[in-house]
């Protein structure tokens, strides 16, 4: 279930034929969702209601090739690995993988050994990101591992995405909702090139009364007397204060841009993002990257004495009007895949009972049709 299937159309640009970032041609997405055990917290053993999930730039069969990129801080209470390299290079040169906060190393890790191919391979520096996912699963369990990883790449896929409870998303809570991966996309008109903008966002973030679909005030309507917040439940249980979080944010697209303008398209994540009510607070890790493919660079070897590495290379990128449709395209698109992180999710019961509502459908409509939407 999705936001248009509800009836709900955010912005006014036309989406993808998946509604996706895999709209974008050759991008994947895969998952691997870890759900295991119910009752009390007991470390180590569960419960478990944590993941992976992986986007790759250019799937499995050009995935030597590296991506323009550039990246972007909101609030900067999070982590997505290597992005010191992105800014100094330019370059994506490894899958974006998101997993919970205390699995990010070994997701890393393992991605590293994923993108070392041969003996003359010996450098990585992967794009791994996280949020947290504790109120519900025993974080500091250590549950994801190297296969979790390799598991969530052996199924991307094109096409449609699963969403909502999911992969990386599996244990998130979005402003106080069950919350998770979510995805959308923009097509720009054939005036402006036909470029297409996808993005794919883990959201846990976002205060209740905060929330908008579309500028209505859902949050305010649905509030948490109506449908319980997990910090309700456990008001005395140490935590993290209702609404805190974070949102991971990757943005793909066709055009040929350079590593600036990509920064650029990853600033415009954070509109998205307050369209529907996040604030980027203190407690909150809002981070993007943003990937082109418009232009093919030669494969990546890492930083051995590379011949291809002596080449000059011709590349394109788009004049101020296209990216200016293409910075109204991510600002749909993340706030699309956010409302649809939160339609697709389902309730979820974690550890100590705590549970994660989803949103109800039929309000939801209910609260839009009443604002005319």
């Amino acid at each position: 279930m999705r936001a248009r299937d509800l009836g709900i159309r955010i912005g006014l640009g036309t989406p993808g034929p998946n509604n996706a970032i895999t709209d974008i041609a050759g991008v994947t997405v895969g998952h691997t969702t870890i759900i295991r055990g119910d009752g009390p917290l007991v470390v180590g053993q569960g419960p478990v209601r944590t993941g992976v999930t992986v986007v790759c730039p250019h799937g499995t069969e050009r995935r030597r090739e590296p991506v323009f990129a550039g990246c972007h801080r909101l609030n900067g209470n999070g982590e997505l690995t290597g992005l010191e390299w992105v800014r100094e290079s330019g370059l994506l040169t490894t899958p974006v993988a998101i997993t919970n906060t205390h699995s990010v190393g070994v997701v890393r890790d393992a991605l590293v050994a994923e993108s070392i191919v041969g003996a003359n391979s010996t450098w990585s520096l992967p794009v791994v990101g996280e949020t947290y996912d504790g109120t519900l699963s025993d974080i500091n369990g250590f549950h994801v591992t190297g296969d979790h990883l390799r598991a969530a790449l052996g199924s991307a896929a094109g096409g449609p995405v699963e969403e909502g409870t999911v992969g990386g998303g599996t244990g998130m809570i979005c402003h106080e909702f069950k919350g998770g991966i979510g995805t959308a996309s923009r097509v720009l008109d054939r005036a402006s090139g036909g470029w297409t903008v996808g993005v794919l966002v883990q959201a846990n973030y976002g205060k209740r009364s905060w929330l908008r679909v579309d500028g209505v005030r859902v949050g305010e309507a649905i509030p948490t007397s109506e449908v319980p917040s997990p910090w309700d439940q456990h008001a005395a249980r140490p935590g993290p204060p209702a609404g805190s979080g974070s949102i991971i944010v990757v943005v793909a697209t066709d055009a040929p841009l350079l590593p600036h303008q990509c920064e650029r398209l990853a600033q415009r994540a954070g509109l998205g993002i307050a369209r529907v009510g996040g604030t980027g607070g203190h407690t909150s890790g809002d981070l993007f990257i943003a990937f082109a493919t418009g232009n093919r660079l030669p494969p990546w070897k890492g930083l051995d004495d590379d011949p291809a590495g002596l080449e000059t290379l011709e590349v394109r990128m788009v004049g101020d009007i296209v990216i200016d449709r293409l910075f109204d395209a991510v600002i749909e698109a993340t706030e699309e895949a956010i409302v649809n992180a939160l339609v697709a999710a389902t309730t979820v019961v974690g550890r100590d009972g705590i549970t994660a509502h989803a949103i109800p459908h039929d309000r939801l409509v209910e609260v839009m049709r009443a604002a005319g939407r």
